[in-house]
């Protein structure tokens, strides 16, 4: 039998990603709650033709946003999804037969993520993976305003869900590249507030082994020409990142 959890997703202007999302939810709980931060492109309509709760809230950061939207869920084990992730099939059957070991387990998901239609199978995104089930009673997201991640207890328990997350990241590698260029942004603040360093041998050096983790040792160049677009892009991010943290020392 299974354990009942809700789904959660965040969101703001994903009119061109949330319905495929919601489609492919079809079925998986009777609690589907979306957390719409203020858009203005149609996702409210969009998400109120499918049978989910429509929440508005205030954006509050990553971390803090998504807690809040976990509150309003009916139950107390959440499956958090961004609006542009999918459950495969695999994944899809063991969530309708989810039993958890206890309310101290997480459960981690592995991640296919795509350029558009393509896969990325190696280098940075070949290996993703992140705990995306837990019990909100157990589990919070930290504050961050970027990257967040989920805390929780030493003695927790990390469990491995079957199947993969279908994650359609971006349509384009324009759209990527603005992505990364917004989140550059995101984390050089973020770093500053923190008090990190941005010396000229990080700005100079961290994008070069960065490039080379990924491309090389991470076998970024068996995805081809998209690995090699991929490992330059998060490469150009990592300059990105590093310089706008000098700038905001200066300033």
């Amino acid at each position: 039998m299974q354990t009942p959890f809700s789904i959660v997703i965040i969101c703001r202007n994903e009119a061109k990603k949330i319905g495929r999302t919601l489609a492919g939810l079809s079925g998986l709980t009777d609690d589907v709650v979306v957390y719409d931060t203020g858009s203005t492109d149609g996702t409210p309509e969009i998400v109120r033709s499918y049978p989910v709760r429509f929440i508005s809230g205030e954006w509050k950061g990553f971390g803090e946003t998504k807690n809040a939207a976990n509150i309003a869920a009916q139950y107390d084990w959440i499956f958090s999804l961004d609006a542009d992730e999918v459950p495969d099939e695999r994944m899809r059957k063991a969530l309708l037969s989810f039993e958890p070991a206890s309310t101290e387990v997480v459960y981690a998901c592995s991640f296919l993520n795509f350029i558009g239609d393509t896969p990325l199978r190696f280098g940075e995104w070949g290996w993703d993976r992140h705990v995306r089930l837990f019990n909100r009673l157990q589990v919070k997201w930290n504050a961050a305003p970027v990257h967040e991640q989920l805390v929780y207890a030493a003695q927790t328990r990390v469990l491995e869900l079957p199947g993969k997350i279908q994650h359609r990241t971006v349509s384009s590698w324009s759209e990527h590249r603005a992505k990364m260029d917004r989140y550059a942004s995101l984390n050089a603040q973020k770093y500053f507030e923190m008090g990190k360093s941005s010396p000229i041998w990080k700005r100079l050096f961290s994008p070069v082994f960065t490039f080379f983790h990924y491309y090389v040792i991470r076998l970024g160049f068996l995805d081809g020409g998209p690995g090699l677009q991929c490992a330059w892009m998060t490469a150009l991010y990592t300059h990105w990142k590093y310089a706008r943290l000098s700038q905001l020392y200066r300033s």
